[in-house]
């Protein structure tokens, strides 16, 4: 088994085969992977979220340029034609804002959330693994039990 965790790259199911291989309680296994999962889980949603803040917050930027732009236009409103100019301004102000939201900062957040699902439902797999392995449940048990978590979606 030592051999396996010194090839293992996922430095996550590393730690839980030492745990494993220097003989520890599935309990204190389980609790120790536990932690870090939530730890990595928590890190991991602040970087969803600040791309989901950036989506919540691009728009009204947008419409702050769009009113400094009608301010603009207002100030020029004896020379017509400054008016187009001004205006389109404003309105591309808005777009920006409403398109950077909705077709960046959004689905990055939504994408980076399910990643992060997909990473912990990953690591539930090992730790789950790794305990029943300790637990010495039936080999075959372990593997129904497992494939669970690889249902097709």
């Amino acid at each position: 088994m030592e051999s396996v965790i010194e090839t293992e790259k996922d430095s996550f199911a590393k730690k839980g085969l030492q745990l494993l291989v220097d003989g520890n309680e599935p309990e204190v296994i389980r609790d120790c992977l536990e932690v870090e999962l939530t730890t990595k889980e928590h890190l991991d949603t602040q970087a969803a979220r600040v791309f989901e803040a950036m989506g919540g917050y691009a728009p009204t930027i947008g419409i702050i340029g769009a009113v400094i732009g009608l301010i603009h236009v207002m100030q020029n409103l004896a020379k017509p034609e400054l008016l187009g100019s001004g205006i389109a301004t404003a309105f591309v102000a808005t777009i920006y804002g409403v398109g950077l939201a909705n077709l960046l900062f959004i689905p990055i957040a939504n994408k980076l959330k399910s990643l992060i699902f997909e990473a912990s439902q990953a690591r539930e797999m090992v730790i789950e693994g790794i305990s029943s392995i300790a637990e010495g449940e039936n080999p075959r048990n372990i593997e129904l039990k497992l494939s669970g978590f690889l249902l097709e979606k």
